[in-house]
């Protein structure tokens, strides 16, 4: 009998990670749930998935940190023994300030979260597929505005995602890996508060063409999409589930 293919998500026990993995699991995928902190909401996502009948386990890593990463891949190596698909979502926010307000040490922290992680994550991915699997980065439609006033090292971050997209999708090209991009806009997740602007979707939505926020469930099957066969010719390009901002 064939293994059914595995994905493993970074960042998966809220939000978008967790509606990534959820959706995976519908599609038969079994799922690889990676979280810093959050266990017991890391658990409740496995309990769901496996009401689909696939397989799920959770592993406790700081993705930014490379002996946790090398850590979490040889775990993959034991208890799925192939990887298929990764998705780098792990990613974090601080509290709205200024540039001038920063410190290097919230700047690192950002950058080495929401983007050492995919890079460190995509390398140990890249040494495990096979033809035909795939990397779909999580960025921000924040990378394109700059968050001015709020959080530009987050924006920052996010672009350089949108650029190790480009790039790293043109190195593995040749092995037929494919590497592509989401970039949610407003979507409901608890990030927002993070940010300390809890109802931050809400206060902003009727600038948007649609006038509603997004749904985590809308973004997850954006990333599935770009995993999947559907997408066997795109590589290197982004989908933006942003509401036509």
């Amino acid at each position: 009998m064939t293994k059914p293919p595995v994905v493993l998500i970074t960042g998966a026990s809220r939000g978008i990670g967790a509606a990534t993995a959820l959706y995976f699991a519908e599609q038969g995928y079994s799922v690889c749930i990676n979280y810093k902190a959050d266990e017991a909401s890391a658990r409740l996502v496995a309990e769901k998935i496996r009401m689909f009948g696939v397989k799920a386990e959770i592993f406790k890593a700081d993705v930014s940190y490379e002996p946790d990463v090398l850590a979490l891949f040889l775990f993959i190596d034991e208890t799925f023994g192939r990887l298929d698909v990764l998705v780098n979502n792990a990613g974090i926010l601080k509290g709205q300030m200024t540039l001038l307000e920063m410190d290097a040490e919230r700047i690192n922290h950002i950058l080495s979260t929401n983007i050492t992680s995919a890079f460190l994550c995509s390398r140990e991915a890249l040494k495990r597929m096979l033809s035909g699997a795939s990397i779909v980065n999580v960025s921000s439609g924040a990378a394109k505005t700059g968050a001015p006033y709020e959080y530009i090292d987050y924006a920052a971050s996010k672009g350089a995602i949108d650029t190790l997209t480009i790039g790293l999708a043109k190195e593995v090209a040749t092995r037929n890996i494919r590497v592509n991009c989401v970039r949610p806009g407003l979507i409901y997740t608890d990030m927002h508060a993070d940010g300390g602007e809890p109802n931050r979707v809400d206060n902003l939505k009727h600038k948007l063409p649609l006038g509603r926020g997004g749904k985590a469930e809308e973004v997850a099957k954006a990333i599935y999409f770009l995993a999947s066969s559907d997408a066997s010719f795109t590589t290197g390009s982004f989908i933006d589930v942003s509401g036509g901002l």
